[in-house]
């Protein structure tokens, strides 16, 4: 590797360290993520807090000699009777956390090993920790896949690969939620021009895909006021009235959104037909999406928006038999889940893979 490949490398995991540890990153030239994490998200996801009880340093996702699956080999502690394994989620108000969660039970259930679930600023933060060998596994957005594992599109990743990133599975559409303030009387898109808008955490695919949609319309962050908090805190905000908008990607139900509703009223914004066309047209990662009428409160008409999709992720370097043990735990067993049943399944697991696949998950999904 030249100089230049080490120094741009270096500059790039000090940057994405800092999405995750402070968020003082903000993101530029989006022409094509974020609880979420996108989350959300979640879709990106959400509400990263990095080390509240999940275990970093010597006490749970560490790395060195503590055998945490972490380290250069990739292949964790060397224990005969199971690996550890750093598995980085989303915020605690989205849909990777808990079903990061239901994920470590039916590991724990049917392999040898333990999952270490971290709650964390989800896509662009895991793919730093991915990359750095701090995570195993992680809970991404496509479309954030994509861009990373080729260089484009967020000046954090612009010209420089996570060549170690590699996918494991696609599990569903990550919706992207439009949560309207009634206060507000926007109805389109175009309405948010002026408004006080919460686009997600910083360096989150919610925000990534928050500024796409609203470029797409020809709105910048000139013109709008932006707010930048994950999901937990989107609702406070709105609740307060301390904000017009939030985006909030995330497998509908998100639980945010959900519990807000049951004490204040919110809309979600109809993306029209033209609307939607010149969005699905601007980035082949956007699919349509329709909300349920009932899903949330007393919204009982359905919403028509877009989504982009979650799936797993790992490193690379990952032990292969571990990889494939996970994958098919996970697969073999999805009765034993309860979250986004309706979509999670092998037959739809390469649905959207955005990126080449873990030699261990290709061996399970021959």
């Amino acid at each position: 590797m030249s100089t230049d490949d080490t120094l741009t490398n270096g500059r790039r995991r000090t940057v994405l360290k800092s999405i995750g540890a402070a968020g003082l990153i903000g993101l530029a030239g989006c022409t094509g993520d974020g609880n979420g994490n996108g989350g959300n998200g979640n879709g990106d996801d959400g509400n990263g807090n990095g080390d509240d009880g999940n275990g970093n340093g010597d006490d749970g996702n560490g790395n060195g000699d503590d055998g945490n699956g972490n380290g250069d080999d990739g292949n964790g502690n060397g224990d005969d009777e199971g690996e550890r394994i750093a598995w980085h989620a989303g915020g605690t108000g989205g849909t990777y956390y808990p079903l990061s969660n239901e994920f470590k039970t039916t590991v724990e259930e049917n392999t040898p090993h333990t999952l270490q679930v971290q709650s964390t600023g989800a896509s662009v933060e895991n793919v730093g920790s991915l990359e750095s060998g701090d995570a195993d596994f992680a809970m991404i957005q496509n479309d954030i896949a994509y861009f990373a594992r080729n260089g484009e599109s967020l000046d954090v990743f612009e010209g420089a690969p996570v060549e170690n990133l590699r996918g494991v599975a696609t599990l569903y559409p990550e919706t992207i939620h439009i949560v309207i303030n009634p206060d507000s009387e926007i109805s389109s898109l175009s309405d948010l021009e002026g408004a006080t808008v919460n686009t997600g955490d910083l360096g989150s695919g919610t925000q990534v895909n928050a500024l796409q949609i609203l470029e797409t319309v020809g709105l910048t962050t000139d013109d709008f006021t932006e707010q930048n908090d994950g999901f937990d805190g989107a609702a406070d905000q709105l609740r307060d009235g301390d904000i017009d908008a939030a985006f909030v990607v995330g497998g509908w139900p998100v639980g945010a959104i959900a519990d807000l509703a049951e004490t204040a009223e919110i809309e979600i914004l109809n993306i029209d037909e033209d609307t939607r066309g010149d969005l699905l047209d601007s980035a082949e990662w956007f699919a349509e999406d329709t909300i349920p009428a009932g899903t949330y409160g007393d919204i009982d008409e359905d919403v028509n928006t877009i989504s982009v999709q979650a799936m797993i992720a790992t490193r690379e370097e990952y032990d292969a038999d571990i990889v494939e043990e996970v994958t098919a735990a996970i697969f073999d067993n999805t009765d034993s889940l309860s979250i986004k049943t309706d979509f999670i399944n092998v037959d739809t697991a390469q649905d959207g893979m955005s990126i080449e696949l873990h030699d261990g998950a290709a061996r399970y999904f021959e």
